[in-house]
């Protein structure tokens, strides 16, 4: 059956929507994506979002040949002229080796920054942020946190294991160079204990759950990053409501909408510098028709093209 990559001219799904591939020894672009199976997993589940950045990228394959096409929600192409974005390919994990995992995330980024241009990593499950903002710590500068998220992950454990997937916002916290955590779409049930909101509370973050965008809005969240802060967005994809993004290991009604995540991004964007974004909890064995990666692609390119518009 012919889709809509075919339609236009797109090649293959190689890399996210045909951008050029890069090599980690030659970056020279300005946004670099690259992906990653997983960080430091859980042993009852391992790297159960490993092929998200795989389906991502197919996904995209119908945006490859029309991604210097006008992007309605941007008002323009989604690489505006004179940015680059380049892909540089998944990085190698191994779930039985979770430091070294760990430690070429790290190295990416660091890498990234190093040829000044802004990281982007597709994951892969909520462990890849703990490295990914370890590695932010060579721009030398305090960075703000936005987390996108139905869950706040501060559990300072799960079955012996602190840098798991539950407990990023916590080890974020620890980070001499994180200076304030914004925490958007929190709802329903999940792993958190009554104590780990209480010292979440305690250290500074503000929460803006998903109740509260529905019934006011967003300009709580936006007003609570500070003005020319650096800022790390987030996002893991199970914010968004179930209805329209079905890949995520626990679905809960009552998630965010494509156009207020984008919203939410686009404030930040007019407030503050994005100095990177991460994309993670991708579970390609729970979508349905495809639905969840066409949106988790529509959504990485119109957030590539904020960051791009910065860039410029």
């Amino acid at each position: 059956m012919a889709n809509l990559g075919e339609m236009f001219g797109a090649s293959s799904a190689a890399t996210f929507f045909d951008l050029p591939e890069a090599g980690w020894t030659a970056l020279d672009a300005d946004i670099v994506l690259f992906g990653a199976a997983g960080a430091t997993p859980y042993p009852s589940v391992g790297f159960y979002c490993a092929g998200g950045p795989q389906a991502i990228r197919a996904a995209g394959l119908a945006y490859g040949a029309a991604f210097a096409h006008h992007h309605f929600d941007l008002g323009g192409p989604v690489l505006p002229p004179g940015v680059r974005a380049v892909d540089a390919g998944d990085l190698d994990q191994d779930p039985a080796d979770p430091a070294a995992n760990r430690g070429r995330i790290r190295a990416a980024t660091e890498a990234i920054l190093a040829a000044h241009a802004v990281p982007i990593l597709v994951g892969g499950d909520d462990s890849l942020p703990i490295p990914l903002l370890q590695g932010l710590a060579a721009l030398g500068r305090p960075l703000t946190i936005l987390q996108i998220d139905a869950h706040i992950d501060w559990r300072d454990e799960v079955g012996g294991e602190a840098l798991g997937l539950s407990s990023t916002m916590r080890r974020a916290s620890e980070m001499a160079h994180v200076a304030g955590i914004v925490q958007v779409g929190q709802r329903g049930l999940g792993s958190a204990r009554p104590g780990d909101v209480v010292d979440a509370l305690a250290w500074g973050v503000t929460f803006v759950p998903a109740r509260e965008v529905a019934t006011t809005g967003l300009a709580r969240a936006i007003a609570a990053i500070p003005e020319g802060a650096d800022v790390v967005l987030c996002l893991d994809v199970d914010a968004l409501d179930p209805g329209i993004m079905p890949a995520v290991i626990g679905r809960t009604a009552g998630g965010l909408t494509y156009w207020q995540v984008m919203e939410l991004i686009e404030g930040v964007a007019a407030r503050a510098r994005i100095a990177a974004f991460d994309m993670v909890e991708f579970m390609p064995e729970r979508d349905i028709d495809g639905q969840g990666a066409l949106l988790a692609a529509q959504l990485l390119a119109g957030v590539t093209g904020i960051i791009a518009r910065q860039r410029g």
